[in-house]
């Protein structure tokens, strides 16, 4: 009895244990969000910040991709080494210096609530480049299509309507002891567009680049450290060539113990190494569904936290956009996990067919074999005329053609 009870509880943790994963990475990913933008605030350009976190990322990465990954590494041919330029430049270049820009002219929760956005345009980008098929009259790919223009239209509102100021029971007393001041912080509605727009082009750069990623790993299936190291190495040196450009005092390089060197170490080794582990367990065992699915989460946790330690302010528009996304979101991740579900289907029921065909055979010959040797055995108890020829029963496996749907 204690035995089952023991059995039981391991195997509740075991199930447990990819739940708690992804709860703990949207925390990861909040708080990432919520030290970025006091750094942004504190007057560190996001230039500098993508660079110091690929280069902490690499640091961190290489090691174990040395370690792990060294036995029959891919060679670096040129059409290797040009997926691993565009892949740095779409990720730590683009994706992250858009995004960024768009964090400190908007909010941390709108940040997150665009985000959400990814598996919508990551669908749209993977059928212009005809890597996904869409059969209209399936239900599965109907959720798919409605659920990325909802998340779309979503994302649009949330753009051009601002919207008024949401008052929340608990803020009250907050904004009676604001009320004498002005508040710094608070964007103007043309920055707010700005930031939307490039929050946009942020999340269009992660989709392309998921898409990019696909491709390479092909090349990289067994050795996924080491390309995520490649792409974080290449990123540093094109995000320093970047900043030379845009950035032309050395007085933005210095960084000292001070919440700049956090936000870099933080997003370098909880976002960019740890982040990426974790979720490659959990992907492997659950799949990429379940691991999107938790995205919404981390929504909520920024902004609960940007309340209490930014007094961000959350606006109408904001929250009507966050819920329409949000639906769209998971109706996408609806559709994708039926298509899943049903790929797999359809994968096993060869494998099913071809062991149910050879156990019959099997089957067919035992009996065979059973009954030649009750005819033989039959014959030597008979005492008769050892000459004389038995009949045999053989039952010979006929071959069933099945057709394929």
């Amino acid at each position: 009895m204690m035995e089952n009870d023991e059995n039981r509880g391991s195997s509740f943790l075991k199930n447990c244990k990819p739940y708690i994963a992804m709860i703990s990475l949207q925390f990861g990913y909040a708080g990432m969000n919520i030290i970025t933008k006091i750094s942004l605030n504190g007057g560190m350009s996001h230039y500098v910040l993508v660079v110091y976190r690929h280069a902490i990322a690499t640091a961190v990465i290489a090691p174990f991709a040395f370690f792990f990954e060294r036995k029959a590494q891919p060679k670096i041919t040129f059409p290797v080494f040009m997926q691993i330029f565009v892949l740095g430049l779409l990720g730590p270049v683009i994706d992250q210096n858009f995004y960024y820009a768009g964090l400190k002219l908007t909010s941390p929760t709108f940040s997150c609530a665009m985000s959400n956005m990814l598996p919508a345009l990551t669908f749209i980008m993977a059928i212009i480049f005809r890597m996904e098929k869409v059969s209209i009259k399936k239900v599965i790919y109907q959720a798919k299509v409605v659920g990325t223009v909802v998340t779309v239209a979503g994302a649009m509102l949330m753009t051009l309507y601002k919207g008024p100021l949401v008052e929340m029971p608990w803020s009250k007393d907050r904004q009676l002891r604001s009320a004498g001041g002005t508040t710094s912080g608070e964007t103007s509605d043309r920055d707010w567009f700005i930031g939307c727009i490039l929050l946009i082009i942020a999340t269009l750069a992660w989709s392309s680049l998921f898409i990019l990623q696909k491709a390479a790993l092909n090349t990289y299936s067994n050795h996924q450290l080491s390309l995520t190291s490649l792409v974080c190495f290449m990123g540093t040196l094109q995000a320093i060539a970047v900043t030379f450009v845009m950035e032309h005092k050395s007085s933005v390089w210095r960084i000292g113990w001070d919440m700049n060197l956090l936000a870099a170490a933080y997003a370098g080794i909880v976002t960019s190494s740890i982040s990426y582990y974790v979720q490659g367990l959990v992907m492997k065992s659950k799949g990429p569904v379940f691991a999107t699915a938790f995205s919404p989460l981390m929504m909520i946790i920024v902004a609960v936290l940007g309340f209490f330690i930014l007094d961000e302010k959350i606006y109408l528009g904001g929250v009507i956009g966050s819920a329409i996304i949000v639906f769209g979101l998971y109706s996408v991740l609806w559709g994708k996990y039926k298509e899943e579900k049903e790929k797999k289907l359809l994968e096993e029921i060869p494998e099913a067919i071809k062991n149910n065909s050879e156990s019959v055979l099997a089957k067919d010959k035992n009996e065979a074999n059973g009954n030649i040797n009750d005819e033989l055995h039959k014959g030597d108890h008979d005492g008769g005329d050892h000459t004389k020829c038995h009949s045999l029963v053989i039952n010979i496996p006929h071959s069933t053609r099945v057709a394929s749907t």
